[in-house]
C-alpha cells in the first residue's frame, strides 16, 4: 500500500463520542484552540492520505518521499560501527564511545564538525561548524528560523508561490505574515520579489527573509537560473533582506547542479537550511541549519544566529537523536563527505523516472489534443515533482473521482498556494514510482483528464 503525502505525514485520531466521557472531562472548542488547528491545509492533508487509504490499489503520484527498494538495514548498523571507530581513533573512551549514541547530546549537534566538512567538499560552502545547528529534519529548522527571526508585529516572510508547505505550515502555527510572490511560468523573476518588498515597505510592514527552493522546487520543480540566483543576492544585499534556502533534491538529481546560493554568498545574507532525508533516508529525521549571521547585543557582544538558534531547539526538541546523527556522521565517513557520491544510483533513477514521465505524457497527450483539453506541463530536469494545468478544476472532488473511478491519485496544488492559486493544476511526484507504475500511472491519468473535460 503506498502512503501519500505533502512530504509531512499526519494522521487524523477520532476523538471519543460516549456520554461518559463527555461528562468526566472538559469539552473544548475549536475556537478556544489555536487557529492553525483548524487551517484548511492541515485538512488537506488529512484528506490526502484519507484517499491513499481508502483507494490502496491507485497508482499514486502523490508521495513526496525517497523511493526505498534499495534501502539496505545492514548499511545502518555499518554507518554506527564506522563512527564509532572514527570516535575512537580521536581518543573517545568506552564511556565516551557509550554517551555518544545512548546520552543527550549538545543542543546544537555533535556532528556539528562533519557536516561542515561535508558542506566544503560538496557544496563550497566553508562556515565553521559553531554555525550550525543540527535539527529533527529540516522542518525543525524553518520552524526555529522563524521564530528568531520574526520579533515585530509588522515583520513578514516572503514567500514564492506556489510554496512548500512546510514553510508556510511553520509560519501558521507561529502567526507570522505570509507575503506570496507568484512564480511566472519561466519561474521566479527577482523583479517581482522587489515589487512585492518595496509593496509592504509601503504599508509599513518590515520583510525580514525570503524562502526559496532554488533547485527542482517542491512543488513546480522550477530551478533558479545562474543569473537569477546573483541577481536575488544582489536584491538581498538592495533591501537589507535575508534569504532562507531550503534545497533538499539538488543532490538527488541527475548532472551537475548550480551553485547554492549560501556558496555564492559574501555578506552572510543566505540562510541554509538542509536534509538527510532525501539524500540518506527519511528515517533519520535529520537536517541542519546553517545561519552564521553575527548578532550584536546591547552591550556590543557578538555571537552567531546559530546560538540563538540552539537556545529556542533547547526549548522545543532539547536535542537532535544521538542515534540519528551517529548513523549520517557514519554515512559521510564512508563518503568522505560527499553526499553527492553516497546518491549517484539514486540520481540516476530519479533522472530515469522523471524522463519516463514526460515521455508519457507526451505519449498520452498528443500535441494535437492538448490545446483542446486546455493541457500543459513544464519540463523538470531533476527533482521529485513536476506540475500539470488541466481545462477543469483540479480540487479534492476530482481528486476523488481520480482514484476511485480511474485509479490514479495526484496531489492540487492550491494547496500550495498561500494566495488562494492553483486550482487548474495539479502536481506529479516520480520519486516512489516504477517504470511500470509510471507508464500505467500516466495513461489512467489520461482517461481521468478525458473524462473530467467532457464532464465540464
Amino acid at each position: 500500500m503506498q502512503q501519500s503525502s505533502l512530504d509531512v505525514t499526519t494522521t487524523n485520531a477520532s476523538a471519543p463520542r460516549d456520554a461518559t466521557w463527555r461528562a468526566a472531562g472538559a469539552d473544548l472548542r475549536t475556537a478556544e484552540l489555536h487557529a492553525s488547528v483548524a487551517d484548511p491545509v492541515l485538512d488537506t492533508m488529512n484528506f490526502l492520505n484519507e484517499i491513499t487509504l481508502r483507494y490502496p490499489d491507485a497508482i499514486s503520484f502523490a508521495p513526496g518521499r525517497p523511493y526505498d527498494g534499495s534501502f539496505d538495514v545492514e548499511a545502518i548498523i555499518g554507518h554506527l560501527r564506522r563512527y564509532l571507530r572514527h570516535l575512537a581513533a580521536q581518543g573517545h573512551s568506552p564511556r565516551q564511545l557509550r554517551d555518544a549514541l545512548y546520552q543527550y547530546g549538545p543542543t546544537a549537534g555533535q556532528i556539528r564538525e562533519l557536516i561542515a566538512a561535508s558542506l566544503a567538499t560538496d557544496e563550497g560552502i566553508d562556515v565553521p561548524p559553531e554555525s550550525i545547528v543540527v535539527t529533527v529534519g529540516s522542518q525543525e529548522a524553518m520552524l526555529l528560523v522563524l521564530r528568531a527571526l520574526i520579533s515585530q508585529p509588522e515583520d513578514v516572510l516572503v514567500v514564492v508561490s506556489p510554496c512548500y508547505v512546510g514553510i508556510t505550515g511553520a509560519a501558521r502555527l507561529l502567526d507570522v505574515p505570509v507575503v506570496a510572490v507568484p512564480e511566472r511560468a519561466e519561474g521566479l523573476r527577482c523583479t517581482d520579489v522587489e515589487a512585492a518588498v518595496r509593496a509592504e515597505r509601503a504599508r509599513g510592514r518590515r520583510p525580514r527573509a525570503c524562502y526559496v527552493v532554488p533547485d527542482h522546487s517542491n512543488p513546480s520543480g522550477s530551478t533558479l537560473s545562474q543569473r537569477d540566483r546573483a541577481d536575488l543576492l544582489a536584491l538581498a544585499r538592495r533591501e537589507d533582506l535575508l534569504i532562507i534556502e531550503d534545497s533538499p533534491y539538488r543532490l538527488v538529481s541527475p548532472g551537475t547542479p548550480l551553485p547554492t546560493l549560501k556558496s555564492l554568498d559574501r555578506e552572510r545574507r543566505v540562510i541554509h537550511l538542509g536534509s538527510y532525508s532525501k539524500t540518506l533516508f527519511p528515517g533519520v529525521r535529520l537536517g541542519y541549519v546553517v545561519a552564521d549571521q553575527r548578532v550584536v547585543d546591547e552591550t556590543g557582544r557578538v555571537s552567531l544566529l546559530a546560538d540563538a538558534l540552539a537556545k529556542i531547539k533547547s526549548m522545543v526538541t532539547v536535542n537532535t537523536s544521538s542515534l540519528s546523527q551517529a548513523v549520517v556522521a557514519g554515512a559521510l565517513l564512508a563518503a568522505d563527505g560527499r553526499v553527492s557520491a553516497l546518491n549517484v544510483e539514486a540520481a540516476e533513477r530519479y533522472g530515469q523516472a522523471m524522463r519516463a514521465t514526460l515521455r508519457e505524457l507526451e505519449r498520452c497527450f498528443p500535441a494535437s489534443r492538448r490545446a483542446e483539453l486546455g493541457v500543459r506541463w513544464n519540463r523538470p530536469d531533476g527533482g521529485f515533482f513536476l506540475t500539470m494545468q488541466v481545462g477543469f478544476p483540479a480540487d479534492n472532488a476530482a481528486l476523488t473521482r481520480s482514484a476511485e473511478r480511474f485509479g490514479v491519485i495526484w496531489t492540487p496544488m492550491s494547496y500550495f498556494h498561500p494566495d488562494g492559486g492553483g486550482g487548474r493544476s495539479l502536481r506529479l511526484s516520480i520519486s516512489y514510482l516504477t517504470l511500470p507504475d509510471i507508464t500505467e500511472g500516466v495513461a489512467r491519468l489520461a482517461r481521468f483528464v478525458e473524462s473530467e473535460t467532457r464532464r465540464r
